[in-house]
């Protein structure tokens, strides 16, 4: 017995020198501690000395003499070859004293600032890839970190890469594609599977950007957490916080989104998640098209529209379960690219078949778009008819709330709805409200059609009125049903 564990062990000992003869390769740091434009200390030097080799070198801006410090190319940085980190060291210590500043090659020209990849098209939300701040294509484990990006057509652009973060970072008056723009683009338009995935964006500030963020053609399994997206007053295109066009899969989760005309736009993205957001101040919160998304657990008050469901040119369905959803309706009229600017939008906290013409027609206006008719989409179409699109959500007709009773802190609900599918009762303060101020719980709906549901709600926060939804199996909700008060 002795023997064979003294053999056991020597093949261990054996093996162990040969694992720890491979030391990890030491990082180099580069130091930026210039604002110039070129030689050695510049970011510029940094990028160039960084992609002759990477994955040996880590970049620190940390330019000499008290901040803040501005970094202003006189032309477009190389794109940055992964893996690297690029971080602006004095953000640990008294916030972000470090801005990249496109303002000293791209000229203000107001809307017409950037121009688009289609001749002709130009600002916010229209294709391109052209002048971003600082861009990852073709690569990946680029991180980025502690900078303000400002003033160029994209602050960060991941083009066909994967596995990049950009955090705790502050992106700012970005005048064409995105603040961050995640894309598949194959350059032609189309969309590369599998070549933008993995990515990370998180703890940044968005401020008036054209459109705060994009996930586009492709883009996958990416994560968008704990930003804040913002449009003020001196923004010129209020447009999305998030656009999702035909991106995939994506986690869209603890972030803020304020004065877009759209917070989030899911345009034909399928199956991705968005939960835990606040929005507010919006023209709508939430514009849906795509197979399989799901709204949940987010607050949705004080916007036009809470989750507005379009119609599309394909059949698609949304999951909205468990939001706070209150005080929409609002007098908030954004159409720059989305959202709506009609005075006669029906409002409400979600609402079916607002029509999606918004967008076509403004990039219409600027030259290579296609001209719509309003009047083929402002209204959803019989089955059939020409230029018309799909009911959302299959039309699923909200269900009937018939009677609430309360027995102590015990509150029972009964109604119809679809057969089968899966009720969600919320509480308002107010008996006459339309929308789901409190998430009070679910039930399964019989074959029968008719559902019955207790559910605890303690005498100090009793609602007065209620509303429901119904979600059907394959995932579709329902518009709130006609709101009801307390039985006698």
């Amino acid at each position: 017995m002795q023997t064979l564990l003294r053999i056991a062990s020597v093949t261990l000992l054996i093996g162990l020198p040969q694992a720890l003869a491979q030391p990890a390769p030491q990082v180099e740091t580069l130091r930026v501690t210039r604002t110039a434009d070129s030689g050695e200390g510049s970011l510029r030097w940094a990028i160039e000395r960084n992609n002759t080799a990477p994955g040996r070198f880590r970049i620190e801006i940390d330019p000499e003499g008290a901040g803040p410090h501005v970094i202003k190319p006189a032309s477009l940085l190389p794109a940055i070859k992964g893996p690297v980190r690029i971080e602006g060291m004095p953000w640990r210590r008294a916030g972000i004293l470090v801005a990249l500043d496109g303002s000293g090659f791209i000229a203000d020209k107001g809307q017409r600032t950037c121009d688009g990849a289609t001749p002709g098209q130009y600002g916010a939300n229209v294709r391109t890839t052209t002048n971003p701040g600082l861009a990852a294509v073709d690569t990946q484990g680029v991180e980025i970190a502690g900078l303000e990006i400002r003033a160029f057509c994209i602050g960060v652009l991941i083009h066909r890469a994967s596995a990049n973060t950009v955090e705790d970072s502050r992106i700012v008056a970005s005048r064409g594609g995105a603040g961050v723009m995640l894309t598949g683009d194959d350059g032609n338009g189309g969309a590369t599977a599998t070549t933008t995935i993995h990515n990370k964006v998180q703890r940044n500030q968005f401020i008036d950007n054209g459109d705060g963020l994009e996930l586009t053609r492709g883009a996958a399994f990416n994560l968008v957490a704990g930003n804040v997206f913002r449009s003020t007053d001196a923004n010129p295109e209020p447009s999305q916080g998030i656009e999702v066009l035909l991106g995939h899969d994506n986690v869209i989760v603890n972030n803020r989104f304020e004065g877009y005309s759209d917070g989030i736009q899911v345009n034909g993205g399928d199956r991705n998640y968005i939960g835990s957001n606040v929005f507010v101040g919006n023209a709508l919160a939430l514009s849906m098209t795509g197979e399989r998304n799901v709204v949940d657990s987010n607050i949705i008050a004080g916007n036009a529209v809470g989750v507005a469901l379009r119609p599309a040119a394909r059949m698609g369905v949304t999951r909205v379960t468990r939001n706070i959803v209150h005080r929409n309706g609002q007098d908030v009229l954004r159409c720059w690219s989305g959202g709506s600017c009609d005075p006669q939008l029906r409002r409400g906290g979600i609402v079916f078949g607002i029509p999606a013409q918004e967008h076509a027609a403004y990039v219409g206006e600027r030259g290579g778009g296609v001209a719509v008719d309003p009047a083929k989409f402002t209204h959803i179409c019989p089955e059939g008819a020409p230029a018309c699109q799909a009911q959302p959500n299959n039309g699923i007709t909200p269900p009937s709330l018939e009677k609430i009773t309360r027995s102590g802190t015990t509150l029972t609900a009964s109604g119809r709805a679809l057969a089968g599918g899966t009720v969600e009762l919320f509480g308002n303060r107010n008996a006459g409200d339309t929308e789901g101020e409190v998430y009070l719980g679910e039930a399964r709906v019989g074959d029968n059609g008719q559902f019955s549901m207790t559910v605890d709600a303690p005498s100090v926060s009793v609602p007065t009125g209620f509303t429901a939804t119904v979600t059907s199996n394959d995932g579709a909700t329902s518009e709130f049903s006609r709101p009801i008060g307390m039985s006698d």
